[in-house]
């Protein structure tokens, strides 16, 4: 009764190439494409979607449009906000104009003219206070006109000499610093409006379509997975014994179920850091046994192979 079990486990075995004996040993996994999942940068609800589940798209095919009204009008605003800092900005580096500095000095010269009368009618009144025709009151009253015209001489002069000046380099700065920091909002808001498209960044097959029209998918969450058209490559997982005599380049054969003859390939990428071995790569000897991950490209040429199927890897010339 045990014989014939001991007889089918030792078949099983020699099929899967994993015999003690000298043997070339099998690394089980699955048939891979690349693949890419596509990502919602807002909220916005989906107003178009432009392919379907299977479709093969070009680089740069637009997949799937959000609502871009939000954006828009924010654009529009920012657009208006930088538009008054670059004016502000103009007119700080240009300094004052001829005619401010114009009329900068005719307000001096007004000023000074008030001066002068208020100084005439103060010297009026305090030499008839003198004599005795006039009351300290209204002398008292002149003496504040006479101040007061002072200080407006001694404002129009100052801002006169402020224009003649020019701006002050830390005004310029500020002003500089507010027209950069419009232009970033603009420039940020038309990234925005620009990844409200969601377009494929590889030629590829759409795998998923999770959203459809009038969704609000929440941001980060996956709007289009795509599979790359290029390159197929086994996922599979080494044992420990096979991982020390494996290098990057080794030539490998793919067998998968239902094609007639092995895939030939080539291992691209093998994993440095060891992982416990999945329950399907278990058998009677490796079920305890660390393995690596690795991945083994299948040779170009070799067209519609299905993804995600299983598949046993050996190499030859590699024995266990």
């Amino acid at each position: 009764m045990y014989k014939p079990l001991a007889l089918i486990l030792g078949l099983s075995v020699l099929g899967a190439g994993c015999d003690r004996g000298g043997e070339t040993v099998a690394s089980l996994g699955t048939l891979e494409k690349d693949r890419i999942e596509l990502t919602a940068e807002s909220s916005e609800a989906v107003v178009g979607v432009f392919v379907q589940e299977g479709d093969v798209v070009l680089f740069d095919s637009m997949l799937i449009q959000q609502d871009t009204a939000r954006a828009e009008a924010a654009l529009v605003r920012a657009r208006a906000d930088e538009a008054v800092a670059r004016s502000a900005l103009v007119e700080a580096e240009a300094g004052p104009r001829q005619q401010q500095i114009a009329a900068a000095r005719a307000r001096l010269e007004a000023a000074s003219s008030a001066l002068n009368t208020s100084r005439l009618e103060l010297n009026r009144m305090l030499s008839l206070i003198e004599r005795k025709l006039a009351s300290d009151n209204q002398g008292d009253v002149l003496k504040g006109r006479y101040d007061e015209a002072l200080a407006r001489v001694s404002e129009a002069n100052a801002s006169l000499d402020q224009m003649l000046e020019g701006t002050r380099s830390e005004e310029i700065d500020q002003v500089r610093s507010r027209h950069a920091a419009a232009r970033a909002t603009v420039r940020d808001l038309e990234i925005t409006l620009d990844r409200a498209t969601t377009r494929a960044p590889i030629a590829g097959i759409i795998e998923a379509l999770p959203f459809e029209i009038g969704e609000r998918p929440n941001p980060g969450a996956t709007v289009v997975v795509l599979l790359a058209t290029g390159r197929t490559f086994a996922r599979i997982h080494v044992s420990e014994p096979l991982r020390t005599r494996l290098k990057v380049g080794s030539a490998a054969e793919i067998h998968l179920d239902g094609w007639p003859e092995p895939l030939p390939g080539k291992l691209r990428w093998i994993a440095t850091t060891a992982a416990f071995t999945p329950y399907y790569a278990l058998n009677q000897h490796d079920g305890s046994r660390l393995s690596y991950l690795a991945e083994v490209d299948v040779d170009p040429g070799i067209e519609n192979l299905p993804v995600g199927v299983p598949v046993e890897v050996v190499f030859p010339g590699l024995v266990e």
